[in-house]
């Protein structure tokens, strides 16, 4: 699978077609496509859904996650990154999504319920405030662990509000500064 070079700067272009992941700036990285996909197969966003992002980076999971969803909250702690992100995104002509720079562990209450959480940084443990701001019946993807490696989490919440956590994969993200971060 080939991710376009549109979300990587011009001294990655020549990479952007390897499955593995890339540099984007300010220590941060651009996951490899194929994990993208499987984080996406996961989520299984829906047409009418409202999806919470924590972690923009380069706005390709972002691009994803606006074509197969009504709406997409996305929070980046890197207001450079979340600038380049949004030229980005809005050269594309994504009308629906809405962007933050902020601590991502403590999501955008404003906005919550989320109908899916994508979280594509690994915390320390599972934040209980993007939990809380999962609507019922939703469904939220996480790395979660040390800095070494994490394991890869599905988290469904019922329609009574009950939580199921999952294991997928084991991943290697960046941290989730902030809150949830390695500390």
């Amino acid at each position: 699978m080939e991710r376009t070079s549109f979300f990587v700067d011009d001294d990655m272009k020549k990479y952007a077609h390897l499955d593995e992941p890339l540099p984007i700036g300010f220590g941060q990285t651009i996951s490899q496509p194929s994990l993208v996909l499987e984080m996406t197969r996961l989520l299984s966003p829906e047409k009418d859904g409202k999806v919470l992002e924590i972690g923009t980076g380069s706005g390709f999971q972002t691009a994803i996650l606006a074509k197969m969803s009504a709406e997409v909250f996305t929070v980046e702690r890197i207001p450079e990154l979340m600038e380049k992100a949004r030229e980005r995104l809005e050269t594309l002509n994504f009308t629906n999504v809405r962007y933050k720079v902020g601590d991502g562990s403590l999501g955008w209450p404003e906005y919550a319920p989320y109908d899916r959480i994508m979280v594509t940084a690994a915390a320390c443990a599972l934040p209980d405030e993007l939990v809380e701001q999962l609507a019922n019946g939703g469904r939220m993807v996480i790395p979660i662990g040390p800095p070494d490696l994490q394991e890869l989490k599905l988290i469904t919440k019922t329609g009574n509000g009950d939580i199921r956590i999952t294991t997928v994969e084991f991943v290697r993200f960046v941290e989730l500064k902030g809150k949830y971060g390695w500390k």
